[in-house]
């Protein structure tokens, strides 16, 4: 499943909306940054048809109101007042609103736009964009006003003839990123740096990297709890024991559940067959996947996909 591009983003936006669009317009700048209105692009796109499940070349932040149906890779949530959502890059989604009263505010940027912000948070650490995270969060009216104000002032600073105004839009980016940190439980709000944290966090990133799988011929290259202790340069039984401690949930079962989450995505969003489908994701055979698949989410790959 190839990332959908930003120009096809903005070929289907008002005209009067693509704009504003920054595209390093200066040779000192990198990436790409925009916001937008909610009602206004609602207006704008009414008859087009609704968005497709894909992954976006782009990150995404939205602040919305109304009701509506926000699908991310393999999980769904019906959204019934205000909410933040955080898109990744790494994850197919697509939002499907249930009627025309919607608002709020939504911007997308690349990675390279934040670069520039020293001592920055990578993106992938922050708790919403973790393995198994749904990145959806419930707002209160006071915070979806706060939130707001900050969106606010990102529309009209994208527009201003302010010669830092990339510096001033990454700072107000940040903001909300960081508003919306402070909002979680505590114990995800501030990053530890132990030994253990640092090895569960290096699992975690290089399990993400094994997807998406955008083809078949693509095969993972990490597949069992060994794979990944040796490419940590660790031993499987203290990898194992960290992660049982960290998470609850043994090295294979942890890759079992990734390995599942993808093989949900590929069954409903591609027409690859179910053979293509064992064989990328690393097993000998057809019986082999179904097995796997049955134990992981209560049906066969078939019943799943009709």
């Amino acid at each position: 499943m190839p990332s959908r591009p930003l120009s096809e983003l903005y070929s289907k936006l008002a005209p009067e909306a693509a704009e504003t669009l920054l595209l390093s317009e200066t040779p000192r700048e990198v990436g790409q940054f925009n916001v937008f209105n909610v009602a206004d692009l609602m207006l704008a796109n009414r008859d087009r048809p609704p968005m497709t499940f894909d992954r976006r070349a782009f990150y995404k932040i939205s602040l919305m109101r109304g009701r509506s149906r926000i699908e991310y890779a393999d999980k769904v949530v019906e959204v019934e007042a205000g909410a933040l959502w955080f898109a990744s890059s790494r994850v197919p989604y697509r939002w499907l609103p249930h009627d025309q009263d919607q608002t709020g505010h939504f911007c997308i940027f690349t990675e390279e736009f934040l670069q520039p912000t020293k001592g920055r948070m990578a993106l992938e650490e922050l708790p919403f964009y973790q393995p198994g995270a749904f990145p959806v969060v419930q707002v209160t009216d006071t915070e979806f006003a706060a939130i707001g104000d900050i969106f606010q002032k990102m529309e009209k600073e994208i527009s201003s003839e302010y010669a830092y105004k990339y510096d001033l839009l990454r700072a107000y980016l940040m903001e909300v990123i960081h508003y919306v940190q402070k909002l979680q439980p505590a114990q995800l709000s501030a990053p530890t740096h132990n030994a253990s944290a640092r090895l569960m966090a290096q699992f975690a990133d290089l399990l993400e990297r094994q997807f998406p799988l955008e083809s078949p011929q693509q095969r993972l290259r990490l597949r069992t709890a060994t794979d990944y202790a040796a490419q940590l340069a660790v031993h499987v039984n203290h990898l194992n024991r960290v992660l049982k401690e960290t998470t609850g949930h043994t090295t294979t079962a942890l890759i079992g559940s990734r390995v599942a989450q993808e093989a949900k995505i590929l069954l409903k969003q591609t027409n690859w067959n179910i053979s293509e489908i064992a064989d990328s994701l690393g097993f000998a055979d057809v019986a082999h996947f179904c097995n796997f698949f049955k134990r992981q989410a209560g049906l066969t790959p078939g019943d799943f996909r009709s």
